[in-house]
């Protein structure tokens, strides 16, 4: 007999004005415990939704805003194979076909392609055959893979691989089966935005393992859900869901398995995980598989450089007042008109016992704040609200704002260099010279970038670092991955970055010329110990 759920404790992600309605909430669980198992041991028998499933059916389905409609509107679960996925989404797409009480529901199951899809589809078929009451109510078209509930007129049919090129679905729900095999966005895009927009409370399923690539859609759907999960960022309508093993974990730990597979021992018996482990063990090239659809890892993927904790520990108090006439380097990071523009001061140690002190600042255009805030799900009115960041008037960045505001800092501290890059800063750059600043290029590629990035991990897991905090800094170093060369140089990748990191960027050009060049007083550390390679 499969567990149950023995006390529900309403999601983390609920919204200030939202609530918990158990009735919905008991119904669509109902609902779903009406169907039967479609495979194996299982068959005919009751679907008693397990703990993690009924979890999620209680939140995405309970969770209502203050106009009776749900909350979420996407729902991303990440979860290993063999954990009971496309059951759980076969119940979900019949739910929103005949119990949701849509006339006229558009469920739709997409994948890679039609066989993929069809799985899904091919177990409601099966669920619907085995339930005497939905059998009578439904009509099933095998041929054009569609499943019609007649009493409402809803229908519940598998897409064909062209779709990505069509639009004018009227979706009340889609089912993306293994989100991670989509060869680009195109089908994610066309089923997701603005499909939805004429149905109260649309739901976008998304049920996947882990995958290889970290430019696919599946990646950037699964950083948000991260983001989310991790309070980096906050959206009320989606609903993040991720089992698996962190990448320092021991892969053939079996409590390791436990935490990553939610129905170990109930959907697959941990001696079949076990086998497959000690197969990867005598097989090295079966290691990544087994990480990826047995610890939901993304094999491949780039993760996050800084360590969070490590970074959070350099949270040492930084004052402007207190580094008033001090020897400082600048680094600039103008970015595009449209997007942040970094400027980042950082202060040589006085001595052995002080830090290198980094002192930010950051702007972006006044009237796009409000559009940012609601498109990025970033709380830059927040920010600015608490002074880490500044807007400038328009719609653009006003670069004269910005050089003025650095000739106005240029009276407080004593700027020996600004270093920038060298990409659309021309105009900048002999405005600020003009002003009597030195101004330096610097370079992108590894040469210039890898010696002060090894340099700010060095420091900052030493603690010789001060950044006071600065959470739109943070958020920028938490949002760095990094590309390595044949050679061991490193760099920050803005490819492999998908959200901001200008301020960082122009954090380690400062901190290269401020290690470089110091109080003039001390010797620069390359020359002293020469480059760190690890």
């Amino acid at each position: 007999m499969m567990r149950k759920l023995k006390k529900y404790k309403p999601t983390r992600f609920m919204a200030d004005d939202s609530y918990y309605d158990k009735y919905s909430a008991d119904f669509a669980v109902a609902f779903i415990e009406q169907l039967c198992h479609t495979k194996g041991e299982w068959y005919e028998k009751p679907f008693e939704l397990i703990d993690w499933q009924e979890q999620i059916v209680r939140d995405v389905f309970g969770t209502l805003k203050p106009n009776g409609y749900r909350q979420f509107t996407t729902a991303y679960v990440e979860i290993p194979k063999k954990m009971g996925k496309s059951e759980l989404a076969a119940a979900i797409a019949l739910y929103l076909t005949c119990a949701d009480g849509e006339q006229r529901a558009e469920v739709y199951s997409c994948a890679a392609d039609v066989n993929q899809a069809k799985i899904v589809f091919d177990v409601a078929v099966d669920m619907v055959m085995l339930c005497k009451a939905l059998r009578n109510r439904v009509t099933i078209q095998k041929s054009t893979r569609t499943i019609i509930y007649n009493p409402t007129n809803s229908k519940y049919k598998v897409l064909s691989a062209d779709v990505a090129n069509k639009h004018g679905f009227n979706t009340s729900g889609v089912i993306f089966d293994e989100l991670h095999t989509q060869p680009n966005r195109k089908l994610y895009d066309v089923m997701t935005k603005g499909s939805g927009d004429s149905r109260r409370q649309p739901l976008f399923f998304l049920i996947t393992t882990a995958g290889n690539d970290t430019n696919s859609i599946c990646y950037e759907v699964h950083q948000k859900a991260k983001d989310i999960l991790e309070g980096r960022k906050h959206d009320p309508s989606f609903y993040p869901v991720i089992y698996g093993a962190e990448k320092d974990e021991d892969w053939t730990d079996p409590e390791v398995w436990k935490k990553a597979n939610p129905s170990l021992g109930i959907t697959v018996g941990i001696d079949k995980v076990k086998a497959a482990c000690e197969s990867a063990k005598q097989n090295p090239g079966e290691e990544n598989a087994f990480r990826q659809l047995r610890l939901n890892q993304w094999v491949s993927s780039a993760v996050r450089w800084m360590p969070s904790e490590a970074w959070k520990k350099c949270d040492f108090p930084v004052r402007e007042e207190d580094l008033l006439g001090r020897v400082c380097y600048g680094g600039l990071d103008l970015s595009s008109t449209t997007d942040i523009t970094a400027f980042v001061l950082v202060f040589p140690p006085l001595d052995e016992d002080d830090k290198y002190t980094v002192l930010p600042y950051f702007w972006i255009p006044e009237d796009s704040l409000e559009l940012r805030v609601r498109r990025d799900h970033v709380p830059y009115d927040k920010w600015q609200k608490q002074g880490f960041l500044m807007t400038t008037e328009g719609n653009v960045i006003h670069y004269g704002f910005i050089e003025k505001f650095i000739e106005r800092l240029g009276e407080k501290f004593n700027i020996r260099e600004i270093a920038f890059d060298r990409w659309g800063a021309v105009q900048m750059v002999q405005n600020l010279e003009g002003m009597g600043f030195t101004v330096v290029p610097f370079g992108q590629g590894f040469a210039s970038m890898s010696p002060p990035t090894k340099e700010l991990m060095k420091l900052t897991l030493e603690q010789r670092l001060a950044h006071g905090g600065n959470p739109a800094l943070a958020w920028m170093v938490d949002n760095i991955y990094i590309r390595t060369d044949p050679a061991g140089n490193i760099k920050a990748d803005k490819s492999k970055s998908t959200e901001k990191i200008d301020g960082a960027v122009a954090m380690i050009m400062a901190l290269d010329r401020a290690i470089r060049c110091g109080n003039d007083t001390s010797e620069s550390v390359y020359d002293s110990r020469g480059l760190l390679v690890f």
